[in-house]
C-alpha cells in the first residue's frame, strides 16, 4: 500500500477514528454536566474552566465528523459518546459529593434521641414541635456536607425508618455547626 497514510487505513478510519469521537464526545458531555452542577452552585470560575475545556474537545470532536459527513457510523459513534458523557458526568459529580444539602425530618417519634445522636456527630440540628395530620410531629432541619449525607441519613432511617424526610441543595449557608475533622465548628 505505497503512499497510502495510517489515516487513510481501514484500523484508523473504523476502529481508532470512532473510538477517538466517541471518547471525545464522552469527556466534551461530562465536563458539560459538571460544568452546569458547578453553575447552580455559584462556582464561576470552575463553570467557565471546565467550559473551556468543554467546548475545545467538542471542536475536535464534530470537526472529525465535518471532515467525513458521509460516514453514517461516525454519526452513531457520536450520539454514543454523547450519551455516555451524561452518564458519566453524573457518576463523577456523585463521586465529587459537591456542596451543601438540607435535609428536613418530620417524625412522630419524639425527637429528643435523634438530636442526641445527630449532635454527638457534631451535626447542628434545629428542631421544634410541629403538627401534621396524625397529631404531633417533631420537626427537624438539618444542613450538611453532600458527601456526609449518606451518614447523617442511616442515622435517620436507624431512628424511625418511618420518618418523613425531604433533601435539598443549598446553594449559600452563612454561620452555623458542621463536622469538622472530628469537631463542630460555631461560626
Amino acid at each position: 500500500m505505497e503512499g497510502t497514510s495510517f489515516f487513510d487505513t481501514w484500523v484508523f478510519l473504523w476502529v481508532i477514528l470512532p473510538l477517538l469521537i466517541f471518547c471525545s464526545r464522552a469527556i466534551d458531555v461530562s465536563l458539560g454536566t459538571i460544568r452546569i452542577i458547578f453553575v447552580s452552585k455559584g462556582q464561576r470560575f470552575l463553570a467557565s474552566l471546565l467550559g473551556f475545556f468543554e467546548i475545545l474537545v467538542w471542536i475536535i470532536a464534530i470537526t472529525k465528523i465535518m471532515q467525513n459527513v458521509t460516514n453514517f457510523f461516525y454519526y452513531i459513534v457520536y450520539a454514543g459518546g454523547f450519551a455516555s458523557g451524561i452518564y458519566f458526568g453524573i457518576v463523577i459529580e456523585e463521586k465529587l459529593a459537591l456542596g451543601l444539602v438540607s435535609i428536613h425530618v418530620f417524625t412522630a417519634k419524639d425527637a429528643n434521641e435523634l438530636l442526641r445522636r445527630l449532635r454527638d456527630k457534631n451535626y447542628g440540628v434545629t428542631s421544634r414541635i410541629a403538627h401534621g395530620e396524625t397529631g404531633r410531629i417533631d420537626e427537624l432541619f438539618i444542613v450538611v456536607n453532600r458527601k456526609n449525607l449518606a451518614q447523617v441519613l442511616k442515622i435517620l432511617r436507624d431512628y424511625d425508618v418511618d420518618a418523613f424526610i425531604s433533601i435539598e441543595d443549598v446553594r449559600l449557608v452563612k454561620g452555623g455547626i458542621f463536622p469538622q475533622r472530628g469537631k463542630a465548628t460555631k461560626k
